[in-house]
């Protein structure tokens, strides 16, 4: 039963891998020929061609992927992640990210070293210069500490500068930093992190990349590897940046994909400075402190979850109680109809969503507030309710 199980769950990979591998395609097209004919059928023999004449636009190339794959190197690609000791996590897998299932190009298939089970977990991706100065670099360490706190998993990109100072302040608790890089997982870019990398994985943390193993640092690959950055993450905090930087760029793709977007100011005389200062003047939050971050995501749904301080004064004064503010809120949220859908054994987060018909980021945050409150608690694999 178990042996049958893992060769179906290695089938339904070499599926996925034989999708990634057809040419010039674009991702949400190929997602698109999933949702309508199913995986397995668009090849299958008896079912390509027909499935796959109904199509239009696809080049002799494309059909000739989905008629013959190349097997011989989707098992090759498989074996190279096991000797690099990734596993392959693909778009219909429990585990794949489903903040990330929102935007509009998400990878069909993750490659991941360490705890997949962060995937799902609720991060926030800081990000900024690679040549950060030490007072930026002091920032980013610090301010990650103070977020891990509040149950912030540290998302960022293994660079120089910001994303390691992210990456290293994160590393004060174990399971609350995922790495996510440009290269294949076979290989440490830029190699002088080799150090942090592993210390991320002994952490039990996580490195994830949607490039084949093999796949050498190339300067397209960047945007792409930031577009997972902001795509896995409630919000993207910029440190410190230029006009003209990756982080910027991560930064358009928070906005792009509906994420928040938070920028630290500094000295006018500071050039890495300009980028944010140009952030903070487009409408993203500045931050001064932890709680800058914090509060943005508690008050997004503060309407639905809380009376506003003029109805609280009003139901006081009609009660007559002394009722603090603080204990309406307690109150509000033990009503929350999420709460019903967490169980007091291990939920999913992908449970919560199911059984909640809610969008995925409102869940995050809802249960962030729940959390906050002490009435669910985060653990391996999904949520817990404790009251």
């Amino acid at each position: 039963m178990i042996d049958d199980s893992k060769k179906a769950n290695q089938h339904n990979i070499k599926l996925w891998l034989a999708l990634k591998l057809v040419p010039r395609l674009a991702i949400h097209k190929k997602i698109a020929l999933v949702e309508t004919f199913g995986l397995m059928a668009l090849f299958s023999v008896d079912n390509t061609h027909s499935i796959l004449s109904s199509a239009n636009n696809l080049s002799v190339k494309q059909l000739s992927a989905f008629y013959q794959p190349d097997w011989s190197k989707i098992t090759q690609i498989i074996q190279a992640s096991e000797l690099c000791k990734s596993t392959i996590v693909c778009f219909d897998d429990a585990r794949y990210p489903q903040l990330l299932k929102q935007i509009y190009d998400p990878p069909l298939v993750l490659f991941v070293q360490g705890n997949s089970l962060l995937l799902n977990a609720r991060q926030l991706a800081v990000v900024g210069s690679r040549s950060a100065s030490a007072g930026g670099r002091d920032t980013a360490f610090s301010l990650c500490q103070q977020l891990l706190q509040h149950n912030f998993v540290i998302t960022s990109g293994l660079a120089l500068g910001i994303d390691a100072a992210a990456h290293r302040g994160a590393l004060s608790q174990p399971a609350s930093t995922i790495a996510v890089v440009a290269t294949g997982l076979d290989q440490v870019y830029p190699a002088r992190h080799l150090s942090l990398a592993q210390q991320i994985i002994a952490s039990n943390g996580a490195i994830i990349s949607e490039f084949l193993p093999g796949t050498q640092a190339r300067a397209g690959h960047f945007p792409k590897r930031n577009r997972l950055i902001s795509g896995l993450s409630l919000g993207v905090l910029v440190v410190e940046a230029e006009l003209k930087s990756g982080s910027l760029i991560t930064a358009r793709c928070a906005l792009e994909q509906n994420r928040e977007v938070f920028a630290i100011p500094s000295s006018i005389a500071n050039r890495q400075a300009k980028g944010c200062h140009w952030l903070i003047k487009q409408g993203a939050k500045l931050v001064e402190q932890c709680a800058d971050i914090v509060d943005e995501f508690n008050f997004t749904h503060q309407a639905s979850l809380h009376l506003n301080n003029s109805e609280q004064s009003l139901i006081s004064t009609k009660q007559g109680t002394c009722a603090s503010s603080d204990e309406i809120k307690q109150k509000n949220l033990c009503n929350d109809a999420l709460l019903d859908n967490v169980g007091f054994e291990v939920t999913p987060i992908d449970k919560v969503v199911s059984r909640s018909e809610l969008p995925v980021e409102e869940v995050l945050i809802r249960l962030t507030m729940l959390e906050l409150s002490g009435l669910v608690s985060a653990v391996p694999g999904g949520y817990i309710r404790t009251q």
